[in-house]
């Protein structure tokens, strides 16, 4: 059986993070990982706080706080938040990590010995109002492609062009506004991306049908435009330093400048993707800790290199913005383990155990809030420390995997939330489970009643549902979340059309055996309904299996139909849980509009 390796997109340290990034990857990694674990897979779900760059020293400067306290503090804060969402990380990290500032020194010193990294001197954006050089994305100018006057100095965010500071109109810096900046040389790395472009197109095309063409797509237009070199370096103090020093020769014989390169740090977009390693070895030192043994490489390894990882099927989350550097950056970092370049140019294997690549890719659109972003600044949208003071986690979990934006972008509005978390939680599966379970305990003692056979409603139902539960499967293991919270929500319908159709309460006056039986199926859905929901909403299904005394966790269900919904043994206790979901109200919605923005805020 394989194993599985999951990873979502490393949240920025910098402020807590709103639906939009919880749709985006944690949550749809994290509703993978339970229903993973569930089929009895071994899983690995990893994620960590993205730390270093300028907004970082800059949110930090304005706390009146060093860069390393504020991480820790915000990484704290980002840790407990996904810990009350349900956010089941194996482990959390953290890319300031000493195991992920090694492992970027290792992976950069070994990309220089094989040949793919190059010095340049380059034009460097400085900006004499805020004295100190500017990262790409803190230059702010006008598209020179799609015309978008907002663009970052790094990429469009509107027509996601990769860009260079030197190609933005009327460029001015991001932290001050002024226009008042120069252009002055400073040494730096280069990753000669351009080099492995026809590896690149190979292996991304082999994906097609595999990942999402969104994935696909966005990878295939970076190459189709030409793969340009990147610097891997920035003029900052806070990062991963440039270890120039220690690195061997390149093929042709030469040595770093580590004069040039010294004060440097590695670019955050070359050390966060790393930090998913990092973070698993993270792990593994603090599971060895954990059980009292020295730490052990292979403890890691084994998920990340062959031989070792060869039963290992690594998946990855994240939004489309995060798709080129997945698609392109990060496997250039790690193909350029595995090969070498000669002084001739002809590539070879490199003479070390191969680092995976990623198998699966899932890659999603936008949430936005009433057709526009969310806005920490304007206090517009709803950000994940709010939604939890408004109403429990998996009121969240299920409007946004229900909505989660696959084909295309998806909206958030108060009045479909509404709508929706009122008709699926509690009038579907809430009043379901409230139902059976109060009806067994006025009339069969509180407890599974026995008595009665089953009858060809039971039998039309055992089909039904096993089908459903089938196609529910087969739509988690592609990766299908929409679909799957639909196939969810219609195994939730399946149980209230079979109570109607049953209609205990009808049957108890005149056959009490037949009333036995429809109860009796009635709390095995219940039972059933509490597995097959809980990587979507994990904190009540703790509560609906407790109403029909089944553990919190366990594994997924197999069988046919009948056996299915044969489980519970008779005279089991059954206690009615609280009100599972209370409605939305209409105050709470007018309320929550007042407070986050309504459609005016688009």
């Amino acid at each position: 059986m394989s194993r599985i390796l999951i990873t979502s997109a490393l949240p920025y340290i910098n402020g807590i993070k709103h639906l939009g990034t919880l749709a985006g990857s944690m949550l749809p990694a994290d509703v993978f990982a339970r229903f993973q674990r569930a089929q009895g897979r071994e899983t690995l779900y990893i994620c960590a706080t993205d730390e270093h760059g300028t907004p970082t020293e800059l949110a930090a400067a304005e706390a009146g706080l060093d860069p390393a306290t504020f991480c820790t503090q915000q990484h704290e804060v980002q840790a407990e938040l996904g810990a009350r969402f349900g956010l089941s990380w194996d482990h959390f990290g953290r890319s300031s990590s000493p195991q992920n500032r090694a492992l970027t020194q290792r992976f950069a010193q070994t990309l220089w010995e094989n040949g793919f990294i190059e010095e340049r001197v380059t034009q460097q954006v400085y900006s004499n109002a805020d004295r100190r050089f500017l990262p790409d994305r803190y230059v702010i100018g006008t598209c020179p492609h799609c015309g978008y006057p907002s663009a970052r100095g790094d990429q469009c965010e509107n027509c996601t062009r990769v860009l260079d500071p030197a190609d933005l109109i009327n460029p001015r810096s991001a932290v001050s506004g002024s226009t008042d900046i120069e252009i002055r040389p400073s040494k730096h790395l280069f990753l000669r991306q351009s080099l492995f472009a026809d590896r690149l197109r190979a292996w991304i095309d082999a994906k097609k049908g595999e990942w999402p063409l969104l994935v696909t797509s966005i990878a295939l237009k970076w190459l189709d435009e030409g793969l340009q070199d990147r610097g891997i370096t920035r003029d900052l103090e806070w990062g991963v330093p440039v270890n120039a020093a220690e690195w061997g020769p390149n093929p042709d014989g030469a040595r770093p400048d580590a004069e040039g390169l010294a004060g440097k740090v590695f670019y955050v977009w070359f050390d966060a993707p790393i930090e998913y390693i990092g973070a698993t070895w993270e792990w593994a030192d603090a599971r060895a800790a954990a059980e009292g043994r020295t730490p052990s490489d292979a403890d890691w390894e084994r998920w990340w290199r062959e031989p070792a990882a060869a039963d290992v099927t690594y998946v990855e989350f994240m939004g489309k913005d995060n798709v080129p550097f997945h698609t392109v950056g990060f496997p250039c970092t790690l193909i350029g383990q595995n090969e070498r370049l000669g002084a001739d140019g002809a590539w070879s294997p490199a003479a070390n155990a191969p680092w995976k690549l990623v198998d699966r890719l899932k890659g999603f659109n936008w949430l936005d809030y009433y057709g526009g972003k969310f806005s920490t600044s304007l206090k517009r949208g709803v950000f994940m420390d709010h939604a939890l003071e408004l109403l429990p986690a998996d009121y969240w979990r299920w409007w946004v995997m229900a909505n989660v934006p696959e084909g295309s972008d998806a909206t958030f509005t108060w009045e479909q939330f509404q709508a929706q978390v009122n008709a699926d939680l509690a009038d579907v599966l809430g009043n379901f489970v409230n139902r059976i379970c109060k009806f067994a305990e006025s009339r069969f003692e509180g407890v599974v009643p026995e008595g009665g056979e089953p009858g060809e409603l039971e039998t039309r139902l055992y089909a039904d549902v096993a089908a459903k539960l089938a196609e529910y499967g087969e739509l988690m293991e592609a990766m299908e979340m929409r679909k799957s919270a639909q196939a969810l929500r219609q195994l939730w319908v399946l149980g209230n059309q079979y109570l109607t159709e049953a209609a205990p309460w009808t049957a108890i006056k005149t056959d009490r055996d037949r009333a036995a039986v429809a109860v009796r199926t009635g709390l095995n859905l219940v039972a059933l309904f509490a597995r097959v929901s809980a990587p979507f909403i994990p904190f009540a299904c703790e509560k609906i299996a407790a109403a029909v005394g089944e553990p919190a966790t366990a594994p997924w269900p197999e069988g046919d139909g009948a056996a299915l919904l044969s489980l519970l043994p008779a005279g089991r206790p059954v206690a009615a849980p609280e009100v599972l979901f209370r409605k939305v109200e209409d105050a709470q919605v007018a309320e929550w509009v007042a407070r986050f923005g309504g459609p005016e805020a688009a």
